[in-house]
C-alpha cells in the first residue's frame, strides 16, 4: 500500500524531521529516567510478589534488549542522504531511551532477587516484515519498521505493568510505556515532516485495537 504523499519533501521539511521527533522522543524522558528509577527500585511491600513482578519487568527488558539491538542493527542499513542522516539521528534518540529502560528493568529485576534476562546476538523481526509493517531494503521503510516495534512496545507495556503487584512498579513501569509511546509519535512526526499525509497521533488510545491506525504499511 503506497503513503499518500501530499507534497514533495524538501530541505525545511528534512530539518523539521529531526527537530519534532527530537522533541517528541524527549519529552517523557525524565519521567522514566529519574523519578522512574527511584521508584522502580523501591522495596515491594510484600515479598511474595517480588518473583511475579520480576518475571513481568523481564518480558520488558527483553523487548528493551531487541529496540537496542533493532536500532543498532538498522543503523549500518540506512543510507547517507539527508533523509537517512535524520533517520539515523532518531534512532540514536530513541535507542538511547531504551538503554535506560534496560539499566532501570536490570536494577528493578535484581532488587527483587531475580536474575536480568540478557540480550540476545540477534533478534527475529521477519514477522514485521511479512506483515509489510517495514523492512530493511530503504531508510523509510527502516522507520517503518522501527514504528511497529515502537507500537507493539508500548502496547505490551499497557498490558503488561497492570499485571504488576507492586504500585510503585505499576508507576514506573506505565512511565517507560509512555516514553514507548513518544517514540511512535516522533516517528510519525518525521513521516509527516517529509510529507506522508498522517497525523501524528491516530487514535485516542494504543492498543491492540487500535495498533492498525498507528502502524504504517510498506
Amino acid at each position: 500500500m503506497q503513503d499518500p504523499i501530499v507534497r514533495r519533501p524538501n530541505t525545511s521539511s528534512r530539518r523539521s524531521l529531526l527537530k519534532n521527533g527530537m522533541l517528541a522522543g524527549g519529552a517523557l524522558v525524565g519521567v522514566a529516567g529519574t523519578a522512574g528509577l527511584a521508584a522502580i527500585t523501591a522495596s515491594p511491600a510484600n515479598a511474595a510478589h517480588e518473583a511475579s513482578d520480576a518475571a513481568i519487568l523481564n518480558k520488558a527488558l527483553f523487548y528493551e534488549h531487541q529496540a537496542i539491538w533493532a536500532y543498532s542493527f538498522a543503523a549500518g542499513k540506512l543510507s547517507n542522504t539527508d533523509v537517512g542522516k535524520a533517520v539515523l539521528a532518531l534512532a540514536l534518540r530513541n535507542q538511547a531511551d531504551h538503554m535506560q529502560h534496560r539499566d532501570t528493568l536490570s536494577a528493578a529485576v535484581r532488587s527483587l532477587g531475580g536474575a536480568p534476562v540478557m540480550a540476545r546476538s540477534s533478534y527475529d523481526v521477519s514477522s514485521y516484515i511479512r506483515a509489510g509493517e517495514g523492512n530493511l531494503d530503504s531508510d523509510v521503510n527502516i522507520a517503518k519498521l522501527a514504528l511497529a516495534l515502537e507500537t507493539d512496545a508500548a502496547i505490551a507495556y499497557g498490558s503488561e505493568i497492570s499485571k504488576l503487584k507492586t504500585p510503585a512498579l505499576i508507576t514506573a513501569g506505565a512511565s517507560i510505556g509512555a516514553v514507548e509511546s513518544t517514540h511512535a509519535t516522533a516517528i510519525r512526526a518525521a513521516f509527516k515532516s517529509l510529507g506522508v499525509g498522517i497525523e501524528y497521533v491516530p487514535a485516542s488510545f494504543i492498543s491492540a485495537d487500535t495498533r492498525s491506525q498507528w502502524v504504517l504499511k510498506v
